[in-house]
């Protein structure tokens, strides 16, 4: 791959077919995939991940907003698309662009059922999602019946699936509330199931839950930052590669005699002499502040340089002492080495959080070869 000669966020497509294949391995051959393309397919470039899924083979995508969806069927994306946080606002361009409806509350249900009407819709697909834990989006138990009647007594849409997301997969120590979550969808699905026209799909597992509870696979599963390169646990993680690799270049270096300060607010005073590069990125790139003063580094030919001083907005500073480099050289903030999750730890946060910061003003250069 070619040397950066600017902050550039580097896209490998072909690290991305990787995990995919990972994962496909993981699950039956008769288990659908759905890919997770949300928040510019988790900070890299949701066009050029969904096209390559697309090509590999994926049943499904998802997106959070319906102007995600929006954007990936204009660049001619033919795949089923989940929108999972659709609202009434947005329902003309949803229908419009043939996305479909995840529906998570009565109120929901009735305003994409007027809409439908309106529209004349004959059995638009839409997806039920039921709240077994997480809290956060979803119908419940109890409402189950008053839902199923809103349904039978309609033609307009039609139930393509049921799912639901569960709260703590990756954590071993909740294997109980886990299996609870299992077993309560399990419960409301055999309730629901029986009382509609046609079977939908099934889905529960994320990626930790395609590597923690295979038994629960359903229908179909849904992987999102495992496709980018983690699997919430480092033995997994040491199997997959990392899609997203945050190189820049040396802008300047300067020697710093003891005593000198670095940066906004004298944040670092040096206690010997040392040598600092100045990097053109910084918090409106999405390196925030947290990643200062010690909590990341970054490689140089190799090497560890850690963040000294206050990260600034377009620049951060690091201690490239006994380093040997020159203005011009490559940096990497993280990719192979360190990791996002690497790279994020130290400011106690994940790698979600690094990899879908990275702001859309660096350049993104998307490899595959």
């Amino acid at each position: 791959m070619a040397k950066a000669s600017e902050t550039v966020l580097e896209i490998d497509l072909l690290a991305l077919e990787h995990n995919y294949r990972f994962f496909k391995s993981r699950i039956k051959q008769t288990t659908k995939f759905l890919g997770v393309v949300k928040a510019f397919a988790y900070g890299s470039d949701s066009v050029a991940i969904a096209r390559k899924l697309e090509v590999l083979g994926a049943d499904y995508l998802a997106v959070a907003y319906v102007s995600e969806g929006v954007e990936l069927r204009k660049a001619g994306i033919k795949l089923p698309i989940l929108v999972l946080h659709p609202l009434p606002v947005s329902f003309d361009n949803l229908i419009t662009y043939n996305l479909e409806p995840n529906i998570y509350s009565i109120k929901i249900l009735k305003d994409f059922l007027r809409v439908a009407k309106e529209k004349e819709l004959n059995q638009y697909p839409i997806h039920l999602k039921f709240n077994t834990g997480l809290n956060r989006l979803g119908f419940t138990e109890i409402e189950v019946e008053v839902l199923t009647d809103m349904l039978n007594g309609q033609d307009r849409l039609e139930v393509v699936s049921m799912f639901s997301h569960l709260a703590a997969s990756e954590d071993l120590n909740e294997i109980a509330f886990t299996e609870k979550q299992i077993s309560t969808f399990q419960h409301i699905t055999s309730i629901f199931l029986p009382k509609l026209k046609s079977r939908p799909m099934l889905h529960l597992l994320n990626t930790s839950g395609i590597i923690n509870y295979e038994k629960a696979q359903y229908d179909m599963v849904r992987s999102g930052i495992g496709l980018y390169g983690f699997g919430n646990e480092a033995a997994i993680d040491a199997q997959l590669k990392p899609v997203a690799t945050l190189k820049t270049v040396i802008s300047q270096i300067h020697t710093i005699k003891m005593g000198q300060s670095i940066g906004y607010n004298m944040a670092y005073k040096a206690e010997a002499d040392i040598v600092t590069a100045t990097l053109p990125v910084g918090h409106a790139d999405g390196i925030g502040r947290q990643y200062g003063n010690g909590k990341a580094y970054v490689t140089i030919q190799g090497q560890k340089a850690p963040i000294i001083g206050n990260v600034c907005m377009d620049m951060i500073m690091v201690n490239i002492t006994g380093i040997d480099c020159k203005e011009g050289d490559e940096v990497i903030v993280f990719g192979k080495r360190p990791t996002a999750e690497e790279f994020a730890s130290g400011a106690k946060t994940i790698s979600y959080e690094i990899l879908t910061g990275i702001s859309q003003r660096v350049t993104r250069l998307v490899v595959d070869n």
